[in-house]
């Protein structure tokens, strides 16, 4: 059984944090960072079950061509994964009455909808990334067993080399995405890459305000890496930890992102909302035909 101060459930009934009960949820989940991005994708919904708000965690359970469908605002960071992801699987491999683990799994489907800077060239503002592998910086992975197992670790090792990894910071982890919905939404709408999830926006993702960074060149050398012909496209702060811990879980995890800065060129898009609802559409009509 497991105890009450490592799974919390409120005297409602739901889990701790997302304030969900275990039948509020679909097995299609969306997520996003911003919690107004919920109502986004609620507009385009034919029919809302529910909402449940608690902190930066807004849940809707609601209806797109006829499948059921859930969307989750996690905030932002890896941490955040952390707590949503685990208590997405507690929801439903766990029984919140015997507190005993399921003997029949479910598994999620997991597609994170964000927005991303963009780290080669052919990036366009305003295109769309499809991420077939993730790097973590954030070190989240390796505080859990089996970490190994889910890994690419050749791709870790050529990557660690190629930049000169600083042994002061995290290890970086690599985590592939599902291969079943990575062919479902991919197509010639997207460019196909690897993703960084920084452990924050500045320093960890090579920006200088008014703090130096410990390796002034590592944008260009992330520009430069490539191993097995994957390139590295783009940085945000959450893939990697959905990848990961849904590979440890057994759910499926994709990350679809809109480039709304390019960092070689130093441009950027600070009106990308009407990309961001075509993306969304997209992804909508993909994940329910």
């Amino acid at each position: 059984m497991i105890g009450s101060s490592e799974l919390i459930i409120n005297p409602d009934g739901s889990i701790f944090h997302l304030h969900l009960k275990p039948e509020q949820i679909a097995d299609q989940i969306i997520m996003v960072g911003d919690p107004g991005r919920v109502e986004l994708i609620a507009s385009l919904f034919s029919r809302v079950e529910l909402t449940v708000r608690n902190r930066e965690f807004v849940s809707l359970t609601g209806w797109y061509n006829e499948k059921r469908i859930t969307v989750i605002s996690t905030g932002i960071g890896t941490d955040n994964i952390d707590i949503v992801l685990n208590e997405l699987d507690a929801l439903v491999n766990i029984d919140f009455t015997t507190r005993e683990i399921k003997s029949k799994k479910r598994s999620l489907n997991i597609i994170r909808i964000g927005t991303s800077g963009g780290l080669q060239p052919f990036l366009d503002v305003n295109s769309f990334v499809i991420s077939r592998k993730a790097i973590g910086f954030d070190g989240l992975l390796n505080f859990y067993a089996g970490r190994n197992q889910v890994s690419d670790q050749m791709f870790e090792m050529a990557f660690k080399n190629h930049v000169k990894w600083n042994e002061l910071l995290t290890a970086p982890y690599v985590v592939n995405a599902s291969d079943e919905l990575f062919d479902k939404i991919n197509d010639e709408n997207f460019t196909s890459g690897v993703t960084i999830s920084a452990p924050g926006f500045y320093g960890p993702q090579g920006r200088v305000v008014r703090l130096p960074i410990v390796d002034p060149d590592i944008n260009s050398k992330i520009e430069s890496f490539s191993f097995e012909g994957n390139k590295i496209t783009n940085y945000e702060m959450e893939c990697s930890a959905i990848y990961g811990l849904s590979a440890l879980l057994g759910h499926r995890a994709l990350t679809v992102c809109l480039i709304i800065a390019n960092r070689l060129s130093k441009q950027a898009n600070g009106e990308y909302h009407p990309q961001m609802k075509k993306l969304i559409q997209l992804v909508l009509d993909k994940l329910t035909e």
